[in-house]
């Protein structure tokens, strides 16, 4: 596609074909009979894909009944929140869902309208900016409110210049590559979450990227 950022992708094209979508639900809930497993749709634009997915895996639970072959039931099923418009509607969609995942690499690329893999515009890829951060602070608020899980993945997760601002946001469930989490843990451990969350408000209400990290600078020193 010219764009496949912006095409057909994730979600979508599970959505388009069906079928092929309820052959690998129905894989993964026979597999599920063997191990704990979570499902998670990605690019879910909003509610409604989320409620077309979970009719679509009602389906492959209806014919794997059907034909007596065994799999596993209530298997949770998750929604990455990547795109703006899945963040504006989180109530909705943390209602239809079981647990989110918030991808920062994508979120930030669609709000701020910046291709993540073009160097040209890179400088305007920024994880700071104040409308990523109301996003992903709407959706764990919202999340932590309905009382589902809510974790975050992506470069953000895994970068420590970001742990302290999003302990201040209140997230406390991280997403990231096996390499990453000993340098975490550290992290982690010499923070203190209480003092962070009352930086939130601040956060929130700054003008720019620049005065974020200004009022985070020093706190994981």
């Amino acid at each position: 596609e010219p764009n496949p950022a912006l095409g057909l992708r994730g979600i979508r094209l599970s959505l388009r074909f069906p079928e092929l979508f309820r052959t690998q639900i129905r894989s993964i809930l026979r597999a599920a009979v063997h191990g704990p497993v979570h499902l998670l749709l990605p690019m879910l634009g909003g509610p409604d894909d989320a409620q077309r997915s979970r009719a679509l895996i009602r389906e492959a639970e209806e014919e794997l009944r059907a034909a007596g072959v065994p799999f596993q039931e209530g298997v949770p099923v998750g929604g990455m929140i990547e795109v703006p418009s899945a963040a504006i509607t989180a109530p909705q969609m943390v209602e239809i869902l079981d647990f989110v995942s918030i991808g920062t690499n994508d979120l930030i690329q669609y709000t701020l309208a910046i291709d993540r893999g073009n160097e040209s515009v890179s400088r305007w890829y920024d994880p700071l900016h104040p409308a990523v951060l109301r996003l992903i602070s709407a959706v764990i608020d919202t999340a932590q409110a309905m009382g589902k899980p809510v974790t975050l993945c992506g470069e953000m997760a895994g970068e420590t210049r970001f742990t302290a601002l999003l302990l201040a946001l209140g997230l406390t469930d991280f997403s990231l590559h096996p390499r990453g989490i000993l340098e975490l843990k550290e992290i982690l451990a010499r923070l203190q979450r209480k003092p962070l969350m009352q930086l939130k408000k601040r956060v929130l209400e700054a003008g720019n990227a620049e005065a974020v990290a200004k009022l985070l600078q020093g706190i994981q020193a």
